[in-house]
């Protein structure tokens, strides 16, 4: 479980500035909240600031920046296993698994990352695994 919550915590930091950031940060805030509208707001407003943390950092600080705040996230992402039944603990690890998966890799083909494309005209992109796209062009 140590593992799975450190994962998450330096997917948090990881995906933070990132095209990919709105995604994780609702992932990660829906699995804090468990339902409680009132908790996960309370988690996107303090993953915002993490956010924030970052992109204020210079090139110097941004590595200690990011490590205090993965650290901080792994500390929080630890409380909740901890504070779930067995059940609830292994979905919320899978989750913290699969998010780590998703934006925790510093590989650029590992996550999904896509950087640095220009699109003229109408263009739909899509990345990850099993998803479902339909496009429509043009006047219907």
């Amino acid at each position: 479980m140590t593992a799975a919550a450190a994962a998450g915590g330096t997917a948090m930091v990881q995906a933070a500035g990132t095209d990919f950031w709105a995604w994780c940060r609702a992932r990660g805030a829906r699995l804090i909240g468990r339902g409680d509208p009132a908790r996960e707001t309370e988690a996107l407003e303090r993953l915002d600031q993490t956010a924030t943390a970052l992109a204020a950092a210079s090139d110097d600080e941004r590595e200690g920046v990011g490590i205090v705040h993965a650290q901080l996230w792994r500390g929080e992402f630890a409380s909740l296993l901890e504070s779930l039944g067995d059940q609830d603990r292994e979905r919320a690890a899978a989750e913290l698994r699969a998010i780590a998966a998703d934006f925790g890799s510093s590989d650029a083909t590992a996550g999904g990352v896509v950087s640095g494309n220009t699109f003229n005209g109408p263009t739909n992109f899509q990345t990850g695994n099993h998803n479902h796209q339909e496009n429509k062009f043009g006047s219907a």
